[in-house]
């Protein structure tokens, strides 16, 4: 039998290291093996405290929830649910936060579709999932598992916005006046307009909502989404 403590050791774990790895020790560490193997430490961290989360989240016991969720806040969280799907499938596609493999990245002339939203839609996308499961789901081990997510996502952007303004001093700042960190900020300020979204964004969006929200019936019994009410 687990523990929502080893939920939450896991959680500091998942997160330390990536945050670790990802910025103050990065560059002694490519410097000491080399980038090819420091990928592979990486990527071998990251497998081995998500594992442990995930494992430790399934042996966990459930907790009383703590508010009472009905059909309202359901509906909510679907609404946002799909916005996140929007945002998702809208970042694949020129997006300059993306890894470039080195090559010099691709900066759009303005910002256009989800980044006149934000510059980080794939980061929101997984903030929005990690609040809307803790709003429907407010178990203590879902609350620390998706917390996690949500911080993971917020500071995750954050410190890529400082990591690119030191690697792209030439490109990162522009881009940066163009769009905003927190969503509809530059739209509200006048440096972006909502428009031009593709229909990567917008259909595949749609799908790809309306196929992780039924897949929450055979992987956990539970509907979600409109599935709920159809």
């Amino acid at each position: 039998m687990g523990s929502t403590s080893a939920v939450a050791a896991a959680a500091v774990a998942f997160l330390g290291s990536h945050f670790l790895l990802s910025h103050p020790l990065r560059g002694p560490l490519v410097r000491a093996i080399g980038e090819t193997a420091f990928q592979g430490v990486y990527s071998l961290v990251a497998f081995l405290t998500l594992g442990w989360l995930i494992v430790a989240y399934g042996k966990a016991p459930l907790s009383a929830p703590l508010w009472q969720v009905g059909d309202g806040l359901w509906a909510i969280a679907t609404v946002i649910m799909l916005i996140a799907s929007i945002l998702l499938m809208g970042s694949l596609i020129r997006n300059p936060a993306l890894p470039t493999g080195g090559r010099p990245g691709s900066f759009p002339d303005a910002a256009r579709g989800v980044f006149a939203i934000t510059r980080h839609p794939m980061m929101w996308s997984f903030a929005l999932w990690g609040l809307c499961h803790i709003a429907v789901f407010p178990v203590a081990k879902n609350i620390i598992l998706a917390g996690a997510m949500v911080i993971l996502a917020l500071v995750g952007a954050a410190l890529q916005d400082r990591k690119k303004q030191q690697l792209q001093p030439d490109l990162w700042p522009a881009w940066e006046a163009k769009t905003s960190y927190l969503p509809f900020a530059a739209i509200a300020a006048g440096r972006a307009r909502l428009s031009g979204f593709g229909m990567h964004a917008l259909l595949g969006g749609l799908v790809v909502w309306l196929a992780a929200t039924w897949a929450h019936i055979p992987l956990t019994g539970w509907a979600a989404g409109i599935w709920r009410w159809l």
